[in-house]
């Protein structure tokens, strides 16, 4: 029987990990469908229903503990999403995958699985998980996700090392590139303040290297401010950073995605050094942090990864560096401070890639084209 127009249309994204607006989630892909004349109807962590830019919220609460996301939050996910008969469901969490193979079992609609991490590289560095059993785990998932993928309609990654994990259904790589409109209102380096301001925007955990900036800044002769937004994940180690912080640094907690724009645009240079794990060497295609500050036009001061190295140096928008090295870190950030006509350069050459390739308006398409083909079969 064929779908009536009116449902023809009808998109329900779900993610029970990520709040409502989320930059991937909401700002990029749900925006575009909506934008592309497709009634979104959005399933995520809020504090109310209601309809932004088009965009209609049913709010779910927020759960007191992992266990309660995972066992509980997200049956009622499936309830909510199961309610609006949707032509497409569009899921966004690992933990969604069960809900996915049912929906598409009782229902008509077409699933989109999108996969943002690479998730069994994560698990291999999960701390809370006994070493030993950290490669049984990660080969049990990737087995169990290798079956569920065959229930689902298409599969989207956020880059090209997640996509080799999925062979049997279409799969598109839609990158986390930044919207055009996040270099409108961003000048490049400034140079001009008495104390230039170097910003780390993300988790604010050991194997992003948070420590290591930290250290960095102990090393630095110029007068530099440090801001940091994220969120930590562990208390002993938050307590650990904020007892090594001097006055020179300011930890925030995370922001909306208009208020970390508006920081940016106040910034002077990026940074983003992870530490050389597995997952974190492959990752320099998803990082979306990386490239909201080459849009930004500021100069990046990142791991010397390949990936990385190819992203950074290959645009000559910044410095690669040892991240388990703070000294290194320091005199990457002085070179720039001293050099600031050759910051500038980096942040404009930054710009420029983001304007000519790395952007979502690009990455837009390839969703959209994905969603004309399922929906035409």
């Amino acid at each position: 029987m064929m779908r009536s127009p009116k449902r023809f249309r009808e998109v329900c994204v779900v993610t029970s990990v990520h709040p409502a607006f989320d930059t991937r989630i909401f700002h990029r892909e749900s925006k575009t469908l909506a934008d592309a004349g497709y009634k979104v109807t959005l399933i995520a962590q809020h504090d109310r229903n209601e309809v932004v830019k088009g965009i209609k919220i049913v709010a779910l609460h927020r759960p007191r503990n992992r266990f309660t996301r995972v066992f509980g939050l997200t049956w009622r996910a499936f309830g909510l999403a199961r309610k609006q008969r949707a032509s497409v469901y569009h899921l966004h969490d690992p933990e969604l995958i069960p809900i996915g193979i049912l929906l598409k079992i009782m229902t008509r609609g077409k699933i989109i699985y999108d996969v943002h991490e690479n998730v069994t590289g994560q698990i291999l560095e999960k701390t809370w998980l006994p070493r030993c059993l950290r490669r049984p785990v990660k080969n049990l998932y990737a087995l169990f996700e290798q079956f569920a993928s065959r229930f689902f309609d298409a599969i989207v990654v956020a880059a090209e090392d997640i996509a080799v994990r999925f062979h049997r259904k279409p799969v598109v790589i839609v990158h986390n590139y930044p919207l055009l409109e996040w270099t409108e209102g961003c000048s490049v380096f400034k140079g001009s303040k008495s104390a230039p301001e170097v910003i780390y925007i993300g988790t604010l955990d050991r194997s992003y290297g948070i420590e290591e900036i930290v250290r960095a800044i102990r090393y630095l002769k110029s007068d530099v401010h440090l801001v940091m937004i994220g969120v930590f994940k562990d208390i002993d180690f938050e307590r650990r950073i904020h007892r090594l912080a001097d006055n020179r640094i300011t930890i925030e907690s995370w922001l909306r995605h208009d208020k970390i724009l508006e920081r940016l645009r106040t910034a002077d240079i990026g940074l983003i050094c992870p530490l050389p794990t597995p997952n974190n060497i492959q990752a320099a295609g998803r990082s979306r942090t990386l490239y909201e500050y080459m849009g930004a036009g500021l100069p990046v001061i990142a791991s010397n990864f390949p990936l990385w190295r190819e992203i950074v140096e290959g645009n000559n928008c910044g410095i690669c560096v040892d991240p388990l090295n703070p000294k290194a870190i320091a005199e990457a950030i002085e070179y720039l401070v001293t050099h600031p006509e050759e910051a500038r350069k980096m942040g404009q050459n930054g710009r420029r890639a983001v304007e000519e390739k790395y952007n979502w308006e690009k990455e837009a398409t390839k969703l959209l084209q994905l969603y004309e083909q399922l929906l035409s079969q």
